[in-house]
């Protein structure tokens, strides 16, 4: 029972760590550079977004419930943080041909001022070593990304705009 409650103890130490945490090995890392097409079908590339503030990158998918709350948690604060600390979020769909329709229908009916970039084949997700969605980046002006955190709970769109703020000082 011991050995037990042992292990579950570092189980529970481990994935709070995972989940609010700079990595080493993420610290001052570049977004690399993958083509990507917004919904209107514009492209991008991921290494040039053209933003001169902080930018959040975050990673979803229409059939993704944790994402979808997590993006509207945001969208409820989005137009203040914008005006506080003049970021820019960037919503990474990971939908594949089938549904990317969907992206479409669904990012135009919530009104979302985010730019909403389509990731169909999986390029930009590996090459940021996406495993699961969500998963949310932020990048300061210089392209460095300086956070990342994977998952939602409510309250965590908090704790990314207090990082955010951080950069806004700097």
């Amino acid at each position: 029972m011991k050995r037990l409650f042992t292990l579950f103890l570092i189980s529970c130490s481990l994935y709070a760590l995972s989940q609010h945490s700079i990595e080493d090995s993420t610290s001052n890392k570049k977004v690399p550079s993958v083509l990507l097409k917004d919904i209107n079908g514009t492209s991008y590339n991921t290494s040039e977004l053209g933003f001169t503030g902080p930018v959040v990158i975050s990673f979803w998918a229409t059939w993704c419930a944790p994402c979808k709350k997590e993006l509207m948690a945001i969208h409820e604060l989005y137009e203040g943080w914008q005006t506080e600390t003049g970021v820019n979020l960037v919503a990474v769909s990971i939908d594949d041909e089938k549904t990317k329709r969907d992206v479409i229908t669904y990012a135009n009916g919530k009104g979302w001022d985010y730019t909403v970039l389509l990731d169909p084949n999986g390029d930009f997700k590996r090459s940021m070593g996406v495993n699961n969605v969500p998963h949310t980046f932020l990048l300061d002006k210089n392209g460095n990304i300086v956070y990342t955190h994977n998952n939602y709970a409510p309250g965590d769109e908090e704790i990314l705009y207090q990082e955010i703020k951080k950069l806004s000082v700097e």
